[in-house]
């Protein structure tokens, strides 16, 4: 874990990219404080608040929580009394995610299942005992300008991209994006409610900011290149799928098939299938927010996974 100083008074703290939950944070010290997402366990978090711990001012005053899932939002409850600032939809979306759901995957080493074993060796870094899911006390609609002693910070909804709630978190003055999970960096995305136009969309957003550096969600920090990347990326998988929609082949054969290319050597290639999946649930003309049977897909995520694995270059 690294505190990266982007400016005086803006910081960002930066995980190496792992996989799963390996997310950044941010750190504005000016006006009371302000921290722009928490990590996914309490120990990570704590780690994360020593760091800001040795150049805040005092307490920290208020949280932004860029969207709902747990690895941007667990570690609230380290922050008590602290405003806790988030989309409507993350609020209301807040529970979906439960503590003692992953906790049981973390615990599943023995399980008969392959799945479960192997993503409790994905998650063997976390534990997600002893967190209460602290919500949001602040919400935002389209937009919430603050003013941090005379350093605005603007929360802009882009939503539904990644989640129903995405905030991208802008610095205007220092030219810096907090885009949490807008914008995954050399790592490949999963979306859960939305759909690919609004992520594209979303990316057009941060791009048109313009700024110098971009706090991706998870990957290292980058300019302009980042969204751009992930935009092309997106575009990729939208096009092969609806390739393989038209000829009738199932979403997870389609994944399957579809040849990773320039983004192969990004973190966990295999999360392709749930981006094809979101293109198949958008061609069926299902709603953006229509529930998503994550069971199957991290299944078959991690049936893909292994096979590149044995056999390099097919699938």
């Amino acid at each position: 874990m690294d505190l990266t100083e982007l400016t005086p008074d803006v910081f960002a703290c930066l995980q190496p990219d792992l996989g799963l939950g390996c997310s950044n944070s941010g750190f504005v010290r000016a006006g009371g404080g302000a921290v722009i997402d928490t990590f996914w366990d309490l120990a990570h978090t704590r780690r994360m608040q020593e760091l800001y711990a040795g150049v805040a001012r005092g307490p920290v005053q208020r949280v932004v929580n860029t969207h709902r899932n747990g690895d941007h939002c667990w570690g609230n409850q380290l922050f008590p009394g602290a405003e806790i600032i988030a989309h409507r939809t993350c609020a209301e979306l807040f529970g979906l995610e439960r503590p003692e759901a992953m906790q049981m995957l973390c615990e599943g080493g023995d399980s008969p299942d392959p799945t479960a074993r192997e993503m409790s060796r994905r998650l063997a870094r976390f534990d997600f005992r002893g967190i209460v899911p602290l919500p949001p006390t602040r919400l935002v609609e389209d937009r919430l300008e603050l003013d941090l002693d005379g350093l605005a910070v603007h929360l802009i909804h882009v939503g539904p991209a990644h989640t129903a709630g995405d905030l991208l978190v802008h610095l205007p003055a220092q030219r810096i994006v907090f885009a949490g999970d807008v914008l995954f960096r050399l790592c490949t995305p999963i979306g859960w409610e939305g759909t690919t136009a609004a992520w594209l969309a979303a990316l057009d957003t941060l791009v048109a900011l313009d700024p110098q550096v971009i706090v991706p969600g998870h990957g290292p920090l980058c300019g302009l290149e980042g969204p751009r990347e992930l935009r092309a990326y997106l575009e990729y998988v939208e096009r092969e799928a609806r390739s393989f929609f038209a000829q009738g082949v199932d979403e997870t054969t389609a994944a399957r098939r579809i040849d990773p290319g320039p983004y192969a050597g990004w973190t966990e290639p295999e999360r392709i299938v749930f981006n094809v999946a979101r293109v198949y649930r958008e061609l069926r003309g299902e709603p953006f927010d229509a529930p998503i049977a994550i069971g199957p897909l991290f299944a078959a995520m991690v049936e893909l996974g292994r096979r590149r694995t044995a056999h390099p270059g097919h699938a």
